[in-house]
């Protein structure tokens, strides 16, 4: 039975102020202040100062998104777009209903045998970390923003950077690995580690290609405008569509932004049941890959390698199913596709890799333009592309150029060109930020690509 009020004890507080009106005091009336919260608030000028000015006090900058991460008692600043923190966990899911034979990426690609491809690209892997395994040694360069230092405990990024550039089992077995750890042991991440890790991405000059197998319900508009922003700045952003087929209208966010790549997944030569599907926004995917029953690295002792015994094959290799690694596998496609070519422009690399699929039997919603073919990409011409990073995926250009041919670098993409562009107040004020109501989008409980452990 509850206790009624008049037969709890007193506390501290009580006794206090019973001795206050002893003593003939009167106790001062209790103020109720707002919780202090851990926010990110973006918009024109001076961001730091106006949050300073509201009482708020900054952790770090995030220069990318015009922003800063701050701890603030208010969501609300007049002109300023605030967006709170969301936690954040990577979410294996185990499908019994999948079955098939494994399959390493390059195999499934019909690629050769490993001849250092993708040499020269570094591919930032946005993930939760990644070890230093055997098809990943000397070419992996490690950013820890969790504070739990370098490793994978968890065991997906170490996955994710095998199929992108492992040295048997990767499309791009010649591409450094810039790893960036956002996730801890468990998988859990949130909102601002994540924007750490890509404002990191955004200072390191040598990455070219960034994998975020990241998958949210509803846009989050720092998310995207950092991938948008980096895009920008000419690194090619792959992302996937998730893994919520077969409905339509599945396609998660930032798979859904119309500028970078968003991929899908191929069980075999037809698209998977699971990967998500477009309908009612942009047409989405972009395209398909292989994401079926993928040899990758495993990491022994991780959670993923210990929750899923029938996953694990010899030699510490290991199998899953999901667009996280369909994703990867483009990734690694755009680092071989970069390789001698490091001007090229992220709209190029997406319109080449568009416009060569081959033909996948289904919707628009589910294909995209087709199956991501490296081959004839490697062979074939590209249209000069937009530099507005509008992420054209039709195909088309202002004129044809041979990959091998041309001298891209007379067009002065350098790796950092963009960056030199400021995002000026007047840009900034013009998007109307007070009008967005960023505080009312909202991260869903299921938030990495989920993925099949076989």
């Amino acid at each position: 039975m509850r206790a009624s009020s008049s037969a709890r004890p007193l506390g501290a507080v009580s006794l206090a102020l019973i001795a206050l009106a002893a003593a003939g005091v009167s106790a001062a009336p209790t103020t109720h202040q707002a919780p202090l919260r851990t926010v990110i608030v973006q918009g024109p000028g001076d961001v730091a100062r106006a949050v300073q000015h509201a009482g708020g006090t900054i952790l770090s900058r995030i220069p990318l998104v015009h922003g800063v991460v701050a701890r603030m008692s208010t969501t609300s600043l007049p002109g300023y777009a605030i967006t709170l923190d969301r936690q954040l966990s990577v979410t294996g899911k185990k499908d019994a209903s999948v079955t098939g034979t494994a399959v390493t990426a390059r195999a499934a690609l019909g690629l050769g045998a490993p001849n250092g491809q993708g040499a020269g690209v570094t591919v930032a892997v946005v993930d939760t970390g990644v070890a230093d395994v055997p098809e990943l040694a000397g070419r992996v360069q490690h950013v820890d923003v969790t504070g739990d230092g370098i490793g994978d405990g968890y065991g997906h990024g170490t996955f994710v950077a095998g199929l992108v550039a492992g040295s048997t089992l990767g499309i791009a077995p010649g591409a450094q690995i810039l790893d960036v750890r956002v996730g801890h042991n468990d998988g859990s991440t949130s909102l601002i580690d994540v924007m750490a890790g890509l404002q990191a991405v955004s200072e390191n000059p040598n990455v070219r290609v960034v994998n975020l197998a990241l998958s949210t319900d509803g846009e989050v508009p720092p998310l995207t405008d950092a991938l948008d922003a980096l895009w920008a700045q000419g690194d090619t952003v792959v992302v996937p569509a998730g893994n919520d087929g077969p409905d339509r209208g599945t396609v998660t966010s930032p798979g859904t932004d119309p500028t970078l790549l968003t991929v899908g997944a191929l069980d075999g030569s037809a698209v998977a049941t699971w990967s998500s599907r477009g309908g009612g926004g942009p047409a989405k995917p972009d395209l398909v890959a292989p994401g079926a029953h993928l040899l990758s690295a495993g990491l022994p002792g991780s959670v993923i390698w210990t929750a899923n015994p029938s996953a694990q094959r010899p030699g510490t290799q290991f199998v899953g199913s999901g667009t996280s690694f369909s994703t990867a596998v483009a990734a690694g496609a755009a680092a071989v596709l970069l390789a001698g070519h490091p001007a090229v422009a992220p709209d190029q690399v997406k319109s080449l890799v568009v416009k060569t699929a081959s033909k996948v039997s289904g919707s628009r919603d589910a294909t995209g333009a087709g199956g991501l073919d490296l081959t004839t990409a490697l062979t074939s011409r590209v249209g000069h592309g937009s530099s507005s990073g509008s992420g054209s995926s039709d195909g088309s250009g202002d004129g044809d150029s041979s990959w091998d041919a041309s001298s891209w670098s007379a067009r002065q993409w350098s790796a950092r060109q963009w960056s030199a562009r400021q995002w000026a107040d007047a840009q900034w004020a013009a998007r109307q930020w007070s009008a967005r109501q960023w505080s009312a989008r909202q991260w869903s409980a299921r938030q990495w690509s989920d993925s099949s452990w076989e």
